[in-house]
């Protein structure tokens, strides 16, 4: 049985987004594995995180304080990727 979160078109984005900060924090220098390469993909990861759990059963406004949560963390990924 799948989670309704999975059904979400947007939480889909979000996995494919991850997927290509990954690609790109694999461009980045070895001495910032453990800086900025950490930061994107922790910050891209918890898009999908939020997503999902904000999906469960929880109240209108439960599920946009998560939804928020995304957002901020993608324009956390775009500032990654101007640094």
């Amino acid at each position: 049985m799948p989670y309704k979160f999975e059904q979400l078109e947007v939480w889909q984005i979000s996995i494919e987004y991850i997927d290509l900060i990954y690609m790109l924090a694999e461009k980045l220098p070895k001495s910032e594995d453990f800086n900025l390469k950490s930061q994107i993909i922790r910050a891209a990861t918890s898009v999908a995180l939020n997503i999902a759990e904000g999906s469960t059963g929880q109240s209108d406004a439960e599920q946009a304080r998560f939804l928020g949560m995304a957002i901020r963390s993608l324009v956390e990924t775009v500032a990654c990727q101007h640094i």
